[in-house]
């Protein structure tokens, strides 16, 4: 019997790249024995007072804050159990229904999963930035400052990525994943890179 293959995953719920990767290690799960752990970071913690970013991209990191106080508030009242599924209720509207207000996506998403309400009131205070801040450091120190999200820890070995475009499914899903496992398990194995041709594509099959 194959060993389990413990999947540590840091995410901020608006980057479209971090919900590529986690619908493809969802899939993962139907496939390959895995036990999955959600964990926030969030691109506005790592963007803070930097003045070297895009205008419309310091925008987007400012209203950011939201969602990712959210998630951190309902783990905090009710553990990290429930951040899996709340999750996925902000990615599917953020990233197959578009919507573009945060605001709704929090409120949204909080019914669907069936978490009070009142959680919302997160997305506009401090009251949970310590803990956020905490968790987001946890991913981003096993990495280094210099990537983003998702970050992803296989029994432990911690990578920026994998960075994918379309979300493999099945026995395809299984043997990306294997090649991860098996990169990990090389203690001097730290990187790979090429120049990115496209951006996500959610509704396009991966082969």
């Amino acid at each position: 019997m194959s060993e389990k293959t413990h999947v540590d995953f840091w995410f901020d719920p608006t980057c479209p790249f971090a919900w590529a990767t986690s619908r493809w290690v969802l899939e993962v799960e139907k496939v390959r024995d895995v036990e999955i752990a959600w964990h926030v970071m969030s691109l506005s913690v790592l963007n803070e007072g930097r003045d070297d970013i895009s205008k419309e991209y310091r925008e987007h990191v400012e209203k950011a804050w939201g969602p990712v106080r959210v998630l951190t508030a309902a783990a905090q009242k009710h553990g990290n159990d429930v951040l899996g599924d709340l999750y996925t209720a902000m990615g599917e509207l953020l990233h197959y229904e578009k919507v573009s207000d945060l605001t709704e996506v929090v409120t949204r998403s909080l019914a669907t999963v069936g978490l009070e309400p009142e959680l919302a009131e997160a997305a506009n205070g401090t009251e949970y930035d310590v803990a956020l801040k905490a968790s987001h450091e946890d991913g981003i120190s096993r990495v280094g400052q210099e990537v983003g999200t998702p970050i992803i820890a296989l029994n432990g070995t911690a990578f920026f990525g994998p960075v994918i475009t379309r979300v493999p499914t099945g026995e395809i899903a299984g043997k990306l994943f294997d090649s991860a496992v098996g990169l990990a398990s090389y203690p001097y194995f730290f990187e790979i890179k090429r120049s990115r041709t496209e951006s996500p594509q959610f509704d396009v099959e991966a082969n």
